[in-house]
């Protein structure tokens, strides 16, 4: 039957590539699932050629691979996967709190404490399972200011890559959400300083504690 969802405007390949893409992001379509274009068009309210279009599409992305009678399968990553990822996210969003350091603007850091001081609101009512999509948007954030024509769109490919299943998000442990948050006060501060290197050096630390986190956890 077709999906209730509504559909922005936008075409069905579009659309059905942004689902998929934001299901594999967050893992409601977890490593491992067979996706069969029939099904995902019944589901979805669509032909199987934008379907298709769409796989086509994720593939590129290398989020999923295409197996002989197997047909389209999301990529299950290991944790040599994740210690590339993490480690690409450190470098490019570390570059980008550099460069924003230099860039910011008082409405920039305005928007950015509105966000922290959100959060950690959220932290003190035990609203963990808000926080995670919050911080996204704190780090992008960081990333369109100190690189509006290659970074933040980069940085948002890179997030993209690699699925983040809910329960692995540290956001969930209220002392995991603690430290992060006093890391994203500490960036915040070298970024009101104009600190370049101070917040290259901060945003570095923040994401790879994150990846040693999810990968041990």
């Amino acid at each position: 039957m077709p999906t209730n969802e509504p559909r922005p405007p936008m075409s069905k390949a579009d659309y059905v590539y942004t689902v998929l893409l934001d299901e594999i992001r967050t893992a409601r379509i977890p490593g491992g699932t067979a996706l069969r274009a029939g099904a995902v068009a019944r589901r979805l309210g669509v032909s199987v050629t934008p379907v298709r279009e769409a796989l086509r599409r994720l593939e590129k992305d290398r989020l999923i691979s295409y197996e002989a009678h197997h047909g389209a399968t999301v990529i299950d990553l290991g944790d040599d996967a994740l210690e590339e990822f993490y480690g690409l996210r450190a470098v490019v969003e570390g570059l980008a709190a550099r460069l924003a350091a230099a860039r910011v603007t008082a409405a920039d850091l305005d928007w950015l404490r509105e966000l922290h001081a959100s959060m950690a609101e959220d932290a003190r009512q035990g609203r963990y399972d808000r926080l995670a999509e919050q911080s996204r948007h704190f780090h992008l954030r960081i990333a369109d200011i100190g690189g509006p024509a290659f970074l933040g769109q980069h940085a948002r490919a890179v997030r993209n890559s690699v699925p983040v299943p809910p329960t692995a998000s540290l956001w969930l442990d209220g002392e995991q959400a603690r430290l992060q948050l006093e890391a994203h006060e500490r960036i915040l501060a070298a970024l009101a300083d104009s600190d370049g290197p101070a917040a290259e050096r901060l945003m570095i630390e923040h994401v790879r504690r994150a990846g040693e986190h999810r990968r041990t956890h």
